[in-house]
């Protein structure tokens, strides 16, 4: 996945000048904090060295997350078409970028972000979308009350930065506020799977519409060490493989969501939940069916349409069967 033009160059121009050593050394400090997951009581971007590092490291990879997921939302509710969007924890923007670019609908989106350094780049960033862009430095400790409703409400990379007791208060307010959809997106580890899961029940208890990555709102039918997540690739720049010394054009960014509603979504399709094994036999597909069922199939040639999709399905796609799930 590409980030857009407009995004892309709005970027550059922010890492001109920059030395290439600080940023290396700055982006090795975020990546350590970001895979630890520390939860320290200080912001993971803190400075302006910090949060250009995150530009260059970590931006295009939520982007692709965020897209994917807001892709699959999208799929299964055609008919919904967000005119405002609230990105809780913005970042630099990611996710209303990424809203912008699945929905020409957008035309406003109010971004949340604690901290100074990543919402000044942020405020440069969003004069190249086509929407009016409005900030707040709200955190997430003050509970969200001066936000205001919106069509589509979105938290990225966020809950494994909370500590575990304000989660599901943090999530109610999430519910509250959208008037459309919610979208959750947390990284692709077993944990982010489990914050997911504790979001999934509280959002089904409030009453909202499980629309993906479940075809159902059953019991999640995996159990560790398995575990649901999907993957974005994400083409690199030049400098992102200098930064993360990189040697290869691209990276799959691991990640697991969450996208809910208000409204019932149209038939639910199964859900492949791993890479496609493609052999002589035909496609072996593992899939989470809307009965709520575990089952891996092989599809074969004499399958005809079925086959021919098939084929081209990948990994977090829908898959068009009937419900006949053959191994649990």
């Amino acid at each position: 996945m590409q980030l857009p033009p407009a995004l892309r160059a709005a970027i550059d121009r922010e890492l001109e000048g920059v030395p290439l050593r600080d940023l290396t050394m700055a982006a090795e400090r975020l990546s350590r904090r970001y895979r630890a997951e520390i939860r320290d009581g200080r912001l993971h971007i803190d400075d302006g060295l910090a949060a250009r590092a995150y530009l260059t490291t970590r931006l295009p990879a939520t982007f692709a997350a965020i897209a994917a997921s807001l892709a699959a939302l999208a799929e299964i509710l055609p008919g919904f078409h967000p005119r405002s969007v609230l990105d809780i924890g913005a970042g630099p923007g990611t996710a209303t970028w990424a809203a912008a670019s699945t929905w020409e609908s957008v035309a406003e989106a109010v971004l949340v972000e604690a901290s100074p350094a990543i919402r000044e780049i942020g405020t440069r960033l969003a004069g190249a979308l086509p929407l009016r862009c409005a900030w707040q430095a709200e955190s997430l400790a003050d509970g969200l009350r001066q936000c205001p409703g919106s069509d589509l409400v979105v938290m990225a990379y966020v809950l494994d930065e909370l500590e575990p007791a304000r989660r599901a208060a943090v999530i109610a307010r999430l519910w509250e506020l959208a008037a459309g959809a919610v979208l959750i997106v947390e990284p692709g580890t077993t944990e982010g799977w489990k914050r997911i899961l504790a979001a999934r029940d509280q959002l089904l208890a409030g009453g909202a519409q499980i629309l993906a990555p479940c075809p159902h709102d059953r019991p999640c039918p995996l159990s560790p060490p398995d575990w649901c997540h999907f993957a974005a690739r994400v083409a690199r720049s030049r400098l992102h493989r200098v930064a993360k010394a990189g040697t290869v054009p691209w990276e799959d960014e691991k990640f697991i969501y969450l996208a809910a509603s208000r409204g019932a979504p149209a038939a639910p399709l199964a859900r492949i939940l791993a890479p496609p094994q493609h052999g002589k036999a035909g496609v072996r597909v593992k899939l989470c069916h809307p009965s709520g069922a575990l089952a891996e199939r092989n599809v074969a040639k004499r399958d005809g349409v079925i086959f021919k999709a098939a084929r081209k399905l990948g990994w977090g796609d829908r898959f068009p069967d009937e419900d006949r799930p053959e191994t649990h």
